[in-house]
């Protein structure tokens, strides 16, 4: 029986690699995203696999909309992927800089964590998977509201595994922890950038094994593991 798959934020980068990845292990999957037209590029390439839905996830009301019009799509979801994020430096703290940032990453994103959640609740079984970042782990000075809003999410994943496992559902939550990784948000010559589809094979693989978090690149737990237990005041010099 074929499995059933939803992607927010699949224009492009992790979430339509990712897409490809699960549309190739026999998966049915809906993508969304603002953009229309990369959605009806995506599709083309195989109209039998993909479904599309134009979706901005800022949009609170609409993410309500969206799981409602789960059952025209597919009779069941075994996985939902939250790729949907923003980022970008804000040197001068200014609000306009930061506010997309918290629309998307931590309201939008924690909204559609809660639906999913609710959503596979009552189904009785699923995995919700959300792409947070190694930036969860500690702040950063010239990009403060990204690297928060990354902490927010890999705590409420967190919190919501906790709620998982005291349930009788058999519901996985899974963090990917992505360092830097050749999209578009990675811009310059940026430490370890690991190239889009190594990334991605190896997210496809923590979820196939259904872990509770993984490092993307897997080498990014070291940094992770130095990060956690640096003092405060060497992290500001050298990150």
């Amino acid at each position: 029986m074929s499995k059933n798959a939803i992607i927010l934020g699949a224009t492009s980068g992790i979430g339509r690699e990712l897409a490809r990845l699960l549309i190739n292990d026999g998966y049915q999957v809906l993508i969304t995203g603002r953009r229309l037209d990369k959605l009806e590029e995506i599709q083309i390439t195989n109209p039998k696999k993909y479904a599309i839905r134009q979706q901005d996830i800022t949009d609170i009301e609409d993410c309500g909309k969206f799981f409602d019009e789960i059952p025209s799509f597919f009779n069941k979801i075994d996985l939902i992927v939250v790729n949907s994020g923003v980022g970008g430096a804000n040197y001068k703290l200014t609000w306009k800089e930061d506010l997309p940032i918290i629309k998307t990453n931590v309201l939008g994103n924690t909204r559609m964590f809660q639906l999913a959640y609710n959503y596979f609740k009552v189904q009785g079984y699923g995995q919700l998977v959300g792409i947070t970042s190694v930036a969860s782990i500690r702040g950063n000075r010239h990009v403060p509201a990204y690297f928060a809003s990354k902490a927010f999410q890999a705590s409420y994943l967190e919190s919501l595994w906790m709620k998982a496992k005291r349930s009788k559902k058999d519901i996985t939550i899974t963090n990917i922890l992505p360092g830097f990784v050749e999209t578009k948000m990675a811009t310059g010559n940026t430490f370890w950038k690991a190239p889009l589809d190594k990334a991605t094979k190896q997210i496809f693989n923590a979820i196939k094994r259904k872990k509770k978090k993984a490092y993307i690149t897997k080498r990014w737990r070291f940094v992770a593991l130095l990060l956690k237990i640096a003092p405060a005041n060497w992290v500001n010099k050298y990150f």
